[in-house]
């Protein structure tokens, strides 16, 4: 299989599809591997890197896109829509429910999409998505912490308080994977914490993690409500694969919210459970409505792209290897790998995403 690894053009996006690791693996296989040039510096791996390994350095983003498989880390951009081909195989992060346009050039390009973040195992987890959704809940602790400085235009607020004076109130909606992160950040911190999830048997899980020293709420409007009101800073981590996050905080809500408190959605790439809040992007990351900042950047692990890089491969390899071997009979004969499936002869297949564009179903 020829494969092509085109740089990322998102803003501030320095991950890379691909890492020389994984190329390696997948030249010594027999694939060629066409890198566009400085695909991965951003990252830390140089051309030659990936050169010595036996990939192809490309000097255009068209030369990279020319290959019958493109294998990314987010999804594409209008300046890449024109370089995608019928037929295409491609691999990498789409959240189709939050993107219409996105998802009718796909359909109109008659590429193969495969999205990362829909690729489900037999016990409903999700592995490519587990990495990066690890990394965006740490994160979404880090950023808070950073823009609830006075100087960043937060409240001031030090989470983790000082003896004498009470530390930060950090409210986790949702208990999944995102939400442990965050959670395991802040208490780290030493800040107040409480999760809200719908799952009560994800609640008693969570209790076994942190015992005492965190919140654990079943998710309903009154109690959000009176949490929200409280909170210093707020985590959006809720997922419901393939669909559109449900929106848990209105704006009445942040209304309620004091000055210089912050929002950080990481479910902004589907679509995001605040009301108020709207994708940003990591040159401007936040701003403010009813004086309360919201951070909204839908790539946030591209902050720390070698670490983030590197942890995706790992998940990554074992299905971009699969397809490069097997081509679209790696479907067949994986079944989560089938579920990863969005786009296909120009028909959007994927059943979450066929119920947010019943229009577009044909």
């Amino acid at each position: 299989m020829e494969i092509g690894v085109p740089k990322e053009i998102k803003d501030l996006e320095f991950r890379v599809g691909l890492s020389p690791a994984s190329v390696r693996v997948l030249t010594e296989a027999g694939h060629t591997v066409a890198v566009e040039t400085q695909a991965g510096a951003g990252s830390g791996f140089t051309d030659a890197e990936y050169e010595a390994v036996g990939a192809h350095i490309v000097p255009t983003a068209a030369a990279a896109w020319s290959q019958p498989m493109v294998v990314k880390v987010k999804e594409p951009l209008p300046p890449e829509y024109p370089l995608m081909q019928k037929e295409q195989l491609l691999f990498t992060y789409l959240h189709l429910a939050a993107a219409r346009g996105l998802t009718e050039q796909l359909m109109q390009a008659g590429v193969t999409a495969i999205a990362y973040e829909t690729v489900e195992l037999p016990n409903r987890t999700l592995p490519l998505l587990t990495p990066m959704s690890i990394i965006a809940g740490r994160l979404s602790v880090q950023f808070g912490a950073r823009f609830l400085e006075k100087q960043q235009g937060g409240r001031g607020v030090l989470l983790g308080g000082v003896p004498g004076v009470s530390p930060g109130r950090v409210v986790v909606l949702g208990g999944g994977v995102v939400g442990t992160e965050a959670a395991k950040m802040a208490v780290g911190l030493g800040a107040q914490v409480q999760i809200f999830d719908i799952n009560v048997e994800r609640l008693s899980y969570l209790e076994t993690l942190f015992g005492s020293r965190v919140e654990l709420l079943y998710s309903s409007p009154v109690l959000i409500e009176g949490a929200i009101a409280q909170a210093d800073l707020v985590i959006g981590a809720v997922l419901v694969p393939g669909r559109k996050a449900p929106t848990l905080v209105s704006a009445a809500m942040v209304d309620t919210m004091r000055p210089g408190s912050v929002i950080v959605d990481v479910a902004v790439d589907q679509g995001g459970c605040v009301e108020t809040l709207k994708p940003t992007s990591h040159s401007q990351p936040t701003y403010t409505v009813s004086d309360v900042v919201h951070y909204g950047v839908p790539n946030m692990p591209g902050a720390v792209p070698w670490t983030a890089t590197q942890a995706l491969n790992n998940s990554t390899l074992p299905y971009v290897a699969k397809l490069a071997n097997h081509g679209l009979r790696a479907l067949e004969m994986d079944a989560a790998l089938a579920k990863g499936l969005n786009v296909q002869q120009q028909q959007l297949v994927h059943p979450a995403v066929q119920q947010v564009f019943p229009d577009l179903v044909k």
